[in-house]
């Protein structure tokens, strides 16, 4: 089934969408707000990285960053 992601303007559309949820028997789930600005910054330098090939796998930085027993 296709989701949708709603996005109210004010605290009282917000209570009014899930009112209606609620009464349809609509399942949802509420989340979180955007992530904060240094978050968003590091994942858009990740991606760059990542575009531009600095990047190694998963193997490779277990071997770099956990010790051996």
């Amino acid at each position: 089934m296709e989701s949708i992601l709603i996005h109210p303007e004010s605290a009282e559309q917000l209570k009014i969408v899930k009112a209606f949820l609620k009464a349809l028997k609509v399942p949802f789930e509420p989340q979180a707000g955007n992530l904060p600005p240094h978050v968003l910054k590091n994942i858009e330098e990740g991606i760059k990285q990542y575009e531009s090939g600095q990047s190694i796998s998963f193997d490779e930085f277990r071997e770099r960053h956990f010790t051996k027993a």
